[in-house]
């Protein structure tokens, strides 16, 4: 594979990372349950921190990152539809990483896109937590 269709990889990561921190921001303000809302806090954090590491692979490589997203669904106007709109994006991640993981050849790329993956699962896990204890209230 080669660098560009490497650094189109990174970019289409750097977006879909971009687009989670902003929805998670935004959720973390309008959640009015303290715990769910601290977490999802801190997850976009998470996420700024993948998005400075993808920028690095970008750049190291020639590219440049790319800030255009699409129109964003924040998953609705409840905590319930936020958190499982939260968990989709963390899905969608992880099915992503997967999948460039098995493809790219490039050693460091694949370390860091592990690492992701690896994080995107806790986030899930935690995210899928948070639903379960409002369904059992």
């Amino acid at each position: 594979m080669d660098k560009k269709e490497i650094i189109t990889m990174l970019n289409e990561d750097f977006v879909r990372e971009l687009e989670a921190t902003l929805v998670y921001v935004q959720n973390s303000f309008l959640m009015e349950d303290c715990d769910p809302s601290r977490v999802t806090e801190a997850i976009s954090v998470d996420e700024m921190r993948h998005m400075w590491w993808l920028a690095d692979l970008i750049t190291k490589r020639g590219g440049k990152p790319t800030m255009e997203h699409k129109e964003l669904d924040f998953g609705g106007e409840n905590l319930q539809e936020m958190l499982k709109r939260q968990i989709q994006l963390e899905s969608e991640g992880i099915d992503v990483y997967t999948h460039q993981i098995e493809i790219i050849d490039d050693e460091e790329v694949v370390g860091v896109l592990k690492h992701i993956r690896d994080e995107e699962r806790r986030h899930r896990k935690e995210f899928r937590e948070r639903l379960e204890n409002i369904r059992s209230e």
